[in-house]
């Protein structure tokens, strides 16, 4: 398992493959919330290396351990708060643990919840490796007010509980930047690779606003994103697959089947209108490069959300 080839879409993924418990992780909105003392009650642990198609923010109030990303090993103390997302190869390592908390979220979830300009407030969302963040006694206690509301709903049963948390998560980010990145432009951060990798994911996620809004109508191809930064394409799929273990490709279709899922659950759009808005001229094309990537076609998709939301 050394080489990082645990590649999971989920934390009940990850932790099922761990051996640990999973009942109290959700699977429908892409969102987990959890205390990790609850879990890791076997000290100390170390993980498997896994890459986590997910993004991940950890309040540490009362723990010590580690965590390897990529190639750089960061020690976890208490009172920081630590993110990843998306992509890297990382190990973690718990040798104590008194209170920390761990939440966990898709980009599906970000777009649907939350905003679907989210990046555009949050930037620091596109980073690639964020050393853990330590807080004053007065600002961990703010954050720590506000992941118990959050764990609050997501144990609860509101009607309106994933609007809830996503309406909690906006103030919970606000908090996180002005704390910390308030200034903060990913783009100067980080050596090469690193940048090349940030200004790909800003492309990309530029690219399908550009096509959504009507800017553009045409799909970019590898080759595309390779001119935007005026690198070989050979060169910027090596640095993409190296760096975040998933090919342009897979990239690519990721967010064409997010932004797909977020224009699905909107009834008020034809499945013809969402696929001219994500750059396909056929609306045929769209339907088999859905169900090629989810296992079902768009108006399966759309039926099975509306029966869940009845």
């Amino acid at each position: 398992m050394s080489n990082g080839n645990l590649n999971v879409h989920t934390l009940r993924e990850l932790y099922q493959q761990l051996g640990l418990p999973v009942d109290y992780l959700e699977e429908e909105s892409g969102f987990t919330i959890h205390y990790l003392e609850e879990t890791f009650q076997d000290l100390p642990f170390r993980s498997e290396p896994f890459r986590p198609n997910y993004f991940s923010f950890l309040f540490i109030k009362s723990a010590f351990g580690h965590y390897t990303i990529d190639d750089q090993r960061f020690e976890v103390t208490s009172d920081t708060v630590y993110f990843t997302n998306p992509g890297n190869y990382r190990i973690f390592e718990w040798e104590k643990l008194r209170h920390t908390c761990l939440i966990t979220f898709g980009e599906g979830f970000l777009k649907e919840y939350v905003h679907e300009e989210v990046y555009n407030d949050f930037s620091f969302l596109l980073s690639e490796v964020v050393s853990p963040r330590v807080l004053t006694p007065d600002q961990f206690s703010q954050i720590e007010e506000l992941y118990a509301l959050i764990h609050k709903e997501y144990k609860g049963h509101s009607l309106y509980k994933n609007k809830i948390i996503g309406a909690l998560v906006i103030a919970l980010l606000l908090k996180i930047k002005e704390y910390f990145f308030q200034d903060y432009n990913p783009i100067y951060e980080g050596n090469r690779s690193s940048r090349i990798v940030k200004n790909f994911k800003q492309n990309i996620e530029q690219h399908f606003r550009d096509l959504i809004s009507g800017k553009t109508n045409t799909q970019f191809r590898v080759q595309d994103y390779a001119d935007l930064q005026a690198l070989h394409v050979n060169y910027l799929s090596s640095v993409i697959s190296s760096k975040t273990g998933k090919t342009i490709t897979s990239w690519i279709a990721d967010k064409a089947i997010t932004e797909a899922k977020v224009m699905l659950q909107d009834e008020t759009l034809s499945i013809k209108e969402i696929a001219a808005r994500l750059g396909f001229l056929e609306t045929s094309h769209f339907s088999n490069y859905f169900k090629k990537n989810t296992s079902i076609s768009p108006a399966e998709y759309r039926k099975q959300y509306f029966g869940k939301q009845s």
